[in-house]
């Protein structure tokens, strides 16, 4: 079976004011298909940028990156959005709706990009899912903190995505409702057979990964079953 994804000697470095930083340095690891894995360490280790080259969203320095099979790091921009569109959901730590959307409208939006014809009602039942039917017509400022972030897993979750990416999905809100949204990410994921790879801070949170990915430096620090 093809990994889920394939990191091979993958740096990343940006260009700033003060001159070039070095963000990743040549990491390699493989990701198994269905497989939960969390990115732990400390700030400014690397983690939300290593999570960001796997979606595609940052581009590798150097290194290459296969994501379900494809070489993702050879796509065009346009065959790269068309690869994330249809593949990977992505969960942000500040949500990222559209302001301007009501929580139907922000779910249904990846549904119609894709061309799907009944992008409303499978969005409809993707806020049901999440218990957020009720909510259907508000728009995010008339929501919570926890409503908003279960409309932003509602929306990477409705086109059944093969990857399921998180950054940092309970960093605001509080325990309860941290609590709650981590329960519907794993819910989702075991439902749909996704593989889950999430940024976080919380040991616990990690602990209920198949395995754990510690950062230091933007190097691979550990590489741990949860349970070690």
């Amino acid at each position: 079976m093809t990994d889920a994804l394939s990191l091979t000697d993958v740096s990343l470095s940006l260009r700033g004011n003060a001159g070039t930083v070095d963000i990743l340095h040549d990491i390699s690891l493989s990701v198994a298909t269905g497989e939960t894995l969390g990115l732990v360490g400390p700030s400014g280790s690397g983690k939300s940028s290593l999570l960001m080259l796997m979606g595609g969203l940052e581009t590798a320095t150097s290194g290459s990156i296969a994501a379900l099979g494809t070489d993702i790091t050879s796509l065009s921009e346009d065959n790269l959005a068309r690869f994330r569109r249809d593949n990977m959901g992505v969960v942000f730590q500040s949500f990222h709706l559209i302001p301007t959307m009501t929580a139907l409208e922000n779910v249904a939006t990846p549904l119609e990009l894709a061309g799907v014809r009944d992008a409303y009602s499978r969005a409809k039942a993707e806020l049901t899912a999440v218990g957020l039917a009720h909510r259907a017509d508000h728009f995010p400022a008339q929501m919570s903190g926890g409503e908003q972030q279960r409309v932003a897993l509602a929306r990477a979750s409705v086109t059944r995505p093969k990857l399921l990416l998180a950054d940092e999905p309970t960093g605001n809100l509080d325990e309860t409702n941290g609590a709650a949204i981590i329960d519907m990410l794993f819910s989702l994921r075991e439902q749909h057979g996704a593989t889950l790879i999430m940024v976080t801070h919380s040991n616990e949170l990690a602990a209920r990964c198949d395995r754990v990915i510690r950062l230091r430096d933007g190097r691979i620090d550990t590489l741990q079953t949860a349970a070690e």
